[in-house]
């Protein structure tokens, strides 16, 4: 019998926060650009990310500043494929910016967040 060796880096984010005015739209907006959801109610809402980090969507007394950055980034395997996807889901990205390391593109998200998308770097590599 075979033992395979791990190789995803040891170490994951577990959670991440979002405070928005509404829950239920926010877990909605998540769910279209590809979050899975784990759990809602009205002042709480969960969702995964890929490998396993949830997003924890809780209910703020007052929105951000408009067009303020989210407090994370979307990253997607496939940049130009998901820039059309979002575009056919009336989510109006950004067009893309090629950087260094990054291609990249903006979404508006609940309350006026401002989402970035990243191109992923992980070469193949397991994450």
């Amino acid at each position: 019998m075979s033992q395979t060796i791990d190789q995803r880096p040891p170490v994951a984010v577990g959670h991440v926060r979002l405070p928005t005015t509404d829950v239920a739209g926010a877990a909605r907006w998540l769910e279209s650009v590809g979050l899975r959801p784990i759990f809602a109610d009205a002042e709480l809402a969960v969702l995964e990310l890929r490998g396993g980090t949830h997003v924890v969507v809780r209910k703020a007394e007052e929105a951000p500043k408009a067009g303020a950055a989210a407090p994370f980034d979307l990253m997607v395997d496939d940049i130009e494929a998901a820039c059309r996807d979002y575009a056919a889901k009336g989510l109006g990205p950004s067009d893309i910016t090629r950087g260094r390391i990054h291609d990249s593109f903006h979404l508006v998200g609940p309350d006026g967040h401002d989402f970035t998308v990243t191109s992923s770097h992980a070469g193949g590599r397991p994450v």
